[in-house]
């Protein structure tokens, strides 16, 4: 019997993972390359000139002056919670054989369980959007 091609195929250890992801920086700038890959584009007006103000992590268009955060619009919206922990939930939810439960996540994580099971359903629900077809948008 031939190897199944999904289950051996190459994933992230965790060392490469924190390497990658390990500081609010990296993600945040990894979000960023993910949500605009040709630069910043405001949504109100489509301008491509920028400035970050950086007391409220927020760029702002110089055409408009429509400030957006990084995060509006994407799962990540409205949450306290910082973007590693965010980004650590992925990679455990993701990288197991096996389902992970939002009590084993509230404590590889360190969250309080509200938190951690709110988390997990916004994960699983994007990736059920994402397998039907549809494009990351919204909560």
């Amino acid at each position: 019997m031939a190897k199944n091609i999904i289950q051996f195929q190459k994933g992230l250890s965790l060392p490469k993972f924190l390497g990658k992801y390990g500081t609010e920086e990296q993600c945040y700038s990894a979000l960023f390359h993910l949500r605009w890959p040709d630069g910043f584009v405001c949504p109100e007006c489509g301008n491509k000139t920028y400035c970050k103000i950086k007391s409220r992590k927020v760029y702002q268009c110089h055409r408009c002056h429509r400030q957006t955060s990084l995060t509006s619009g994407t799962i990540f919206a409205a949450t306290k919670v910082p973007l590693t922990k965010w980004f650590l939930a992925i990679y455990l939810l993701t990288q197991r054989k096996t389902s992970v439960s939002a009590l084993q996540l509230k404590r590889d994580i360190g969250v309080s369980y509200n938190t951690a099971w709110k988390m997990k359903h916004k994960l699983m629900q994007v990736m059920l959007e994402r397998e039907k077809g549809k494009k990351l948008s919204g909560r």
